[in-house]
């Protein structure tokens, strides 16, 4: 048995529960609508969260199993902390270099093919560089960079894992 892979994944996998709550939260409850790099965010964080309780399930015992999720999990980590970047980034920009506002997320992804529809949403809008909350000085984009960066150590752990003797 391999109880280390199950306990990581499962770990990274509450994590990533506590993560869409507080953004739920903040939606519901706190009347923050999310732009479009917010829902990607989302997207990746659910996705990570998925990798990681499959692999929690499935606890695998040999290497290649183990570096598959654990790779799988990267690479969703990768990509959410690639799209807060980028929206901190945008939030960072002078108001004169800032994008102007775009079509909705919905309206996208109705009338575009889903290539077209990342590319728009990562180019980056108006909305999207809006501060509309800050804790401890950090915008949400920067907290949810934040939690991508905690939120690495469940895969590297579990590449760890497959590596070591």
């Amino acid at each position: 048995m391999s109880p280390a892979i199950r306990s990581t994944a499962l770990a990274g996998f509450a994590f990533c529960v506590l993560m869409m709550a507080v953004a739920l939260g903040l939606e519901h409850i706190g009347g923050l609508e999310p732009c479009p790099l917010c829902i990607f965010q989302r997207v990746a964080v659910i996705t990570t969260g998925l990798v990681l309780l499959i692999a929690a399930l499935h606890n695998p015992h040999g290497k290649v199993g183990k570096g598959i999720y654990g790779l799988l999990g990267l690479a969703a980590v990768g990509t959410g902390a690639f799209i807060a970047g980028r929206h901190v980034w945008l939030q960072s920009l002078p108001a004169d270099q800032v994008p102007s506002c775009g079509p909705g997320l919905d309206y996208m992804m109705d009338i575009l093919p889903m290539q077209e529809v990342v590319a728009m949403v990562l180019s980056g809008s108006g909305e999207c560089a809006e501060i509309d909350f800050v804790l401890l000085g950090l915008s949400l984009p920067a907290w949810t960079l934040v939690g991508f960066c905690i939120l690495v150590i469940a895969p590297l752990r579990i590449l760890w894992l497959a590596v070591k003797r």
